[in-house]
């Protein structure tokens, strides 16, 4: 299978927009599963397309809880985005993960309660592998294309994924730390999960902007430093986008990670049994394996 390299990007916290892109225009998607959390920034890289959703909106409109997920993923893959980098704002579990750095993550813990996390439904019912829940082949691209801009970045960490938009309580955050997690976030599932269901390379990079409340100089940090912060890594994160195109140039090729075809095989519903209405709404997402 060989396709157009689209690299879509979700910004989060404080990266609302991209500089730079070569004939970017914002373009409305409707999706089966509604709007998006804002229009799609559409562009070019050095000659790569790019599609940008600010996954919290414009102005930062919705809440962790509230990110319309399943409708940024399945507008990223009407898109025709091959390589998905998803950009989020975190606090840190370790004492080396300091505000400032960037982790590119590899495990997931989801401790999310109130959101829809699957495409599939009643009349489809399918199971796919989250063993590996991001793209390594990508997030190699991504730890590079940091170390290229400057960023002191980490390869791999565990990240939990909280509901929000309270942060933890000290007891939760040692418990975590217990879990030997790195990182803590509020949007890195099921963003993950839906992008792995919808066959898309997806990688995330986290920008540490404080520590959690387990580290003893916690409330010594004021708002205004975390906010520092955070615009520091917006603009680190614009710059490792920047680099990006250059490392994944050249059309995409079915994923050797299998990225591509984790829906093989992933469908139990019998044929007889499927819903029409479902296939017809997953159709945009699981065309490859749904047509015929």
């Amino acid at each position: 299978m060989t396709a157009e390299r689209v690299i879509g990007v979700i910004g989060g916290s404080g990266v609302y927009d991209i500089d730079g892109l070569e004939g970017a225009t914002w373009q409305a998607v409707e999706t089966t599963f509604g709007a998006p959390s804002d229009e799609l920034l559409v562009g070019s890289y050095d000659g790569v397309k790019m599609v940008f959703l600010p996954r919290h909106g414009r102005g930062h409109r919705y809440t962790p809880s509230t990110v319309p997920y399943r409708a940024n993923i399945a507008a990223m893959k009407i898109m025709g985005v091959t390589d998905l980098v998803a950009v989020s704002a975190v606090g840190s579990l370790r004492e080396d993960y300091a505000p400032g750095d960037f982790v590119v993550v590899d495990q997931y813990i989801d401790r999310t309660f109130a959101r829809d996390k699957t495409f599939f439904d009643t009349g489809l019912v399918g199971h796919v592998s989250v063993a590996h829940p991001t793209c390594s082949r990508l997030s190699a691209h991504c730890a590079e294309a940091a170390r290229a801009v400057g960023v002191k970045v980490h390869d791999g960490g565990t990240y939990v994924a909280m509901e929000g938009p309270q942060f933890s309580t000290q007891a939760e955050s040692e418990l975590y730390r217990s879990w030997k997690a790195d990182i803590i976030g509020m949007t890195g599932m099921p963003e993950a999960k839906l992008a792995r269901e919808a066959e898309m390379c997806y990688a995330c990079v986290a920008m540490v902007t404080d520590y959690d409340c387990w580290h003893p100089d916690h409330d010594a940090v004021d708002v205004a430093q975390v906010i520092a912060t955070a615009t520091a890594n917006a603009n680190k994160a614009r710059s490792l986008v920047a680099a990006l195109p250059a490392l994944l140039k050249g059309p995409a090729e079915a994923c050797e990670k299998g990225c591509t075809h984790v829906l093989d095989g992933a469908i139990m519903t019998a044929p007889a049994k499927r819903d029409p209405e479902v296939i017809a709404r997953l159709m945009p997402v699981m065309g490859r394996v749904l047509k015929g």
